[in-house]
């Protein structure tokens, strides 16, 4: 952001007031931003400050500009794509056992830090994949741990529920390596949808029960076997006599979600 911050005062000022629209929330990852008339109305500067304002914080991954459609928010941070691109030339097993650790850090912290509400959509995005399930919904309409960057995606609520800004950066830049590699074919879910399922309820209740072994331990068992490289795949076994020991300790798949 070198340029503009270099620049006058208003520069400075409109990249500080889009920065901070972007970091709070208020415009949240996938908001269209307001256009370009009306941020130069609502900061008050010229259409070349918003301009520049806008390119710096798309060269940062932040924003995204769609010819014809408008500017969506990409990023809260600029962590996230930085990340992305640092990992990117990594290898992916590395980059799998990065966020093992970041999921299992995000899973204790959860089960300290979270509020009723985040409680709440935790048990709603669990619901919603037991509804599914139930009906016979495709893999592809499922909330799945491959795809797992949406804002009501189980995962990424867990992440969120950890009350660190921090650690959700680091999550969503290592997942949007593991997202794409997922859609190359090359990170595949490899565990039933079922299973992955009875794993969610294993975290939600040690969530729930503010109990932070066991959630360490259910999203530790989790991630060892919901997502893999493709060539890993052959010699996996899809359930374990120490997963199902610690999974059927804390959740009963025959229950109706809480």
């Amino acid at each position: 952001m070198t340029s503009t911050t270099r620049g006058s005062q208003k520069a400075r000022d409109t990249l500080d007031f889009l920065r901070g629209k972007i970091s709070t929330g208020e415009w949240a990852v996938g908001d269209l931003i307001p256009k370009e008339p009306e941020l130069v109305e609502l900061i008050g500067v010229g259409r070349s400050t918003v301009r520049e304002a806008v390119r710096s914080l798309a060269a940062f991954g932040m924003l995204e500009t769609v010819p014809g459609v408008g500017t969506f928010v990409r990023s809260r941070t600029p962590v996230s794509s930085i990340l992305s691109e640092f990992l990117a030339d990594h290898d992916l097993e590395e980059v799998l056992v990065y966020r093992r650790s970041l999921e299992i850090e995000a899973a204790q912290h959860a089960a300290v830090h979270r509020t009723e509400e985040q409680l709440a959509g935790l048990r709603e995005a669990h619901r919603r994949v037991h509804e599914g399930l139930v009906a016979g919904a495709a893999p592809e309409a499922l909330d799945t741990c491959n795809r797992s960057t949406a804002p009501d995606a189980f995962h990424r609520l867990v992440v969120e529920a950890s009350g660190s800004k921090l650690l959700l950066d680091l999550y969503l830049g290592v997942m949007s390596v593991l997202e794409g590699a997922s859609t190359e074919g090359r990170v595949i879910l490899g565990t039933t949808l079922e299973t992955m399922h009875r794993d969610h309820g294993a975290v939600l209740d040690a969530i729930a029960a503010r109990d932070v072994r066991d959630a360490a331990h259910s999203m530790a068992l989790h991630v060892d076997r919901d997502l893999g490289l493709r060539t890993d795949m052959l010699d996996f076994s899809a359930q374990t006599e120490r997963a199902t020991s610690l999974i059927d300790a804390g959740y009963d798949p025959d229950r109706a979600p809480a």
